[in-house]
């Protein structure tokens, strides 16, 4: 069995002014123990800075939830990759299903995005996942291989070592819906075969694939003794110190 590093990441969406977010960090690095894992929080745009600050010289890293593909330019609203990088990010949210869903988002921009995240020797997180009409249609591996290989195209083989993949069902995000840890690690599963079709046996193996949909305290261990599952993208519970907490401090089971 090939064991890849986990990753817990927590996503804060549009939550916490900047108070808030400091009273969260500073509780949350008094609870967060060093373990054979990477740790990550992604704060809104605003909040990255100060949040930075405080991660300083702690193990746990800072991820963004979005980014521009380009460098700079006539963008009104949107953040360039060189001023997450400036701030000290490391990891990028992209192509969640909010973005896809609300804002339109395809695969095309998605992927021009992922680019521009290798480019700048950043870690994206590439989201990929279904919608309940979709599962119930029977079409689930048909949209996450149009995601997947929409998103990644033209990708070179040499950057896939930072490239990460969150197999997030949308039914099952913010709803208190959880996919069975069979299923979700039966879809993750199937995300590492295709990314052995297209870009070689080693990139499926290395490549972290994590869950994302209603992670709890109360179920991340069933869903971390998965296989295939690589660690979690963690979106209500990452806003209570306590509940992140113990999704991070989880026993991997040897």
């Amino acid at each position: 069995m090939i064991r890849r590093k986990p990753i817990i990441a927590g996503n804060w969406k549009m939550n916490n002014t900047m108070e808030e977010a400091e009273k969260l960090v500073a509780h949350l690095l008094g609870l967060i123990e060093k373990r054979d894992r990477e740790v990550v929080i992604c704060p809104s745009f605003v909040c990255l800075s100060r949040t930075a600050e405080l991660l300083k010289d702690h193990d746990v890293a800072l991820g963004a939830q979005n980014m521009h593909y380009e460098d700079n330019g006539a963008f009104t609203g949107e953040v360039s990759p060189l001023f997450l990088k400036e701030v000290g990010v490391t990891y990028v949210i992209l192509g969640h299903s909010e973005r896809r869903h609300i804002f339109g988002e395809k695969d095309d921009l998605i992927n021009k995005k992922v680019k521009a995240t290798l480019k700048h020797d950043m870690n994206p997180i590439v989201c990929v996942g279904e919608t309940l009409e979709e599962r119930e249609s029977n079409v689930t591996f048909e949209i996450i291989k149009n995601q997947v290989y929409g998103s990644l195209a033209g990708l070179e083989k040499e950057k896939m070592g930072k490239l990460v993949i969150a197999y997030e069902p949308v039914w099952a995000i913010g709803t208190g819906k959880t996919a069975t840890k069979e299923d979700a690690n039966e879809v993750i599963g199937y995300i590492r075969k295709l990314l052995a079709e297209k870009f070689g046996k080693e990139a499926g193996d290395k490549t972290r694939i994590l869950y994302g949909g209603s992670v709890k305290p109360a179920n991340i261990k069933e869903l971390m003794d998965m296989e295939e599952i690589d660690g979690a993208l963690v979106g209500g519970a990452s806003l209570k110190a306590v509940e992140f907490s113990e999704i991070a401090n989880y026993d991997i089971t040897e």
